[in-house]
C-alpha cells in the first residue's frame, strides 16, 4: 500500500523527486549548451541513487569532499571519481590504493610534498594515479598559487612515473554572494581567469590540461560559460535550499524538507515542533515553515524548532504535520540516516545516506 507523506513518523528527510529530477535535468542542460561536462559534488546528498540519477542525466562522474564519500560509491559501481581534496597520511593512502582497480579515481594535490606521497604509495600499489592541481583562485582555502607555482607543481609532478596529470581544479567560492548580477559575472570570470591561464600556461610547458574543473551552485549562472573550462562540480542546486535561494539567487523550486510533528501550542501565538537542530542546521539560513499562518519568527534548539506566529492562531494543532525547507543541504542531509523520496505527496523510495559520517 502507497504510503503518503502525512503518515510518516517525525522528524523525516523528504525529497520531492520531481521537483528534484526536474533540477538535475535543468543542470545537465545548462551544461550540455555550454558543451562543459557536468561532475556533480556528492558532499550535499551523500545518496547512492541520487548521484546514479545524476550519472544517467548526462553527468560524466562525481566529485567528493571525502576519501570515505569516495569508498562508498566506488563500492556502488561507480567509477570515475574526483576528490576535490588533498588526500595526506599513510592511512589515507593505504586506502587510497585499495579502491578498486576499475575505479579511476583523480586526486587533488597542491604541495611537492603530497605529490611525493601519492607517488610512492602509487608505485608500491602497482597503479597510475589521476591528479589535478588545486589552484587558489581568491578563496584562499587550500591551493597552489596561479601561474608560474601552478606550473612549477606541474612539474614535479611530471617527475613520478606513477602519477599522471591531467590538468586543474579551483573554487571561485568567495564570489558567490555577490548580488549584483553583473559585478557577480565579472567576478566569477576574473577568478576562473585565474585558473584557465594557469591550464594554459601548463600546457605550454608540455602538461596535459584535458580536465579544467569548477563551479558550483553559488555560481551556476555563470561558471559554465566561461572559455576554458571543461567540467563544473555543481552539486547542492538540484535541491536548492533557503541559503542557495537566499543568499545565492538560485531560482530553482526547493526539493528538500523536514517533515515535524507539532507537539506544543503553549499560547496561541507558539508553536513548537519536535525538530531542532539535530535534524535540520542553521548555520547558513534558517528552514523556512510551509502552510502556516504569519511568522514572526524561528529558534532551533538542540531537539525543538520554537515558531512565534505574528497573531493568534488556533492552528497548527498539536499532532498536526509541519513541512520546513531545509535551511543548508549540506549541513542537514548528513544529520539523518534516511531520506525518504516522495511523488506526489507519495513515498516511492526510501534511501540510504551512506555517505553519512564519512568525514575521514
Amino acid at each position: 500500500m502507497s504510503t503518503p507523506k502525512s503518515e510518516l513518523d517525525t522528524p523525516a528527510l523528504l525529497v520531492d523527486l520531481d521537483v528534484m529530477e526536474a533540477n538535475i535535468a535543468h543542470v545537465a542542460a545548462a551544461c550540455r549548451a555550454q558543451g562543459v561536462a557536468w561532475r556533480p559534488h556528492v558532499k550535499s546528498h551523500k545518496t547512492v541513487e541520487i548521484a546514479q540519477l545524476q550519472i544517467a542525466a548526462g553527468a560524466i562522474g562525481v566529485t567528493c569532499a571525502k576519501l570515505g564519500e569516495a569508498e562508498v560509491l566506488a563500492a556502488a559501481g561507480i567509477h570515475d571519481i574526483l576528490i576535490a581534496n588533498q588526500i595526506v597520511g599513510p592511512i589515507k593512502m593505504r586506502r587510497l590504493m585499495a579502491l578498486p582497480r576499475e575505479v579511476d579515481v583523480i586526486v587533488s594535490v597542491d604541495s611537492a610534498h603530497n605529490v611525493a606521497e601519492l607517488a610512492d604509495a602509487a608505485k608500491a600499489a602497482g597503479r597510475k594515479l589521476r591528479v589535478v592541481i588545486e589552484v587558489n583562485t581568491g578563496m584562499d582555502r587550500a591551493g597552489v598559487e596561479p601561474g608560474v607555482p601552478a606550473v612549477a607543481l606541474a612539474a614535479i609532478i611530471a617527475k613520478y612515473p606513477s602519477l599522471r596529470l591531467v590538468g586543474v581544479m579551483g573554487w571561485e567560492a568567495h564570489v558567490t554572494a555577490i548580488q549584483d548580477p553583473t559585478i557577480k559575472a565579472e567576478a566569477v570570470a576574473d577568478a576562473v581567469a585565474l585558473l584557465t591561464d594557469s591550464a594554459e600556461a601548463c600546457r605550454e610547458a608540455g602538461h596535459d590540461m584535458s580536465i579544467v574543473s569548477c563551479g558550483g551552485t553559488g555560481t551556476l549562472l555563470y561558471c559554465v560559460s566561461q572559455p576554458g573550462v571543461t567540467e563544473v562540480q555543481v552539486g547542492g542546486a538540484i535541491f536548492n535550499d533557503e541559503h542557495y535561494r537566499t543568499h545565492y539567487s538560485i531560482e530553482l523550486p526547493c526539493a528538500l524538507t523536514v517533515l515535524t510533528t507539532v507537539i506544543s501550542r503553549p499560547n496561541p501565538t507558539r508553536v513548537i515542533l519536535d525538530a531542532g537542530r539535530k535534524a535540520m542546521s542553521n548555520d547558513m539560513a534558517l528552514p523556512r515553515p510551509l502552510i502556516l499562518p504569519d511568522i514572526s519568527s524561528v529558534k532551533l534548539s538542540a531537539e525543538h524548532a520554537q515558531i512565534e506566529l505574528s497573531a493568534p492562531s488556533d492552528t497548527p494543532k498539536i499532532g498536526d504535520k509541519i513541512e520546513l525547507v531545509v535551511g543548508y543541504s549540506d549541513t542537514t542531509i548528513h544529520l539523518h540516516e534516511e531520506m525518504v523520496a516522495l511523488r506526489g505527496g507519495i513515498v516511492e523510495a526510501v534511501w540510504k545516506v551512506a555517505g553519512r559520517g564519512k568525514i575521514k
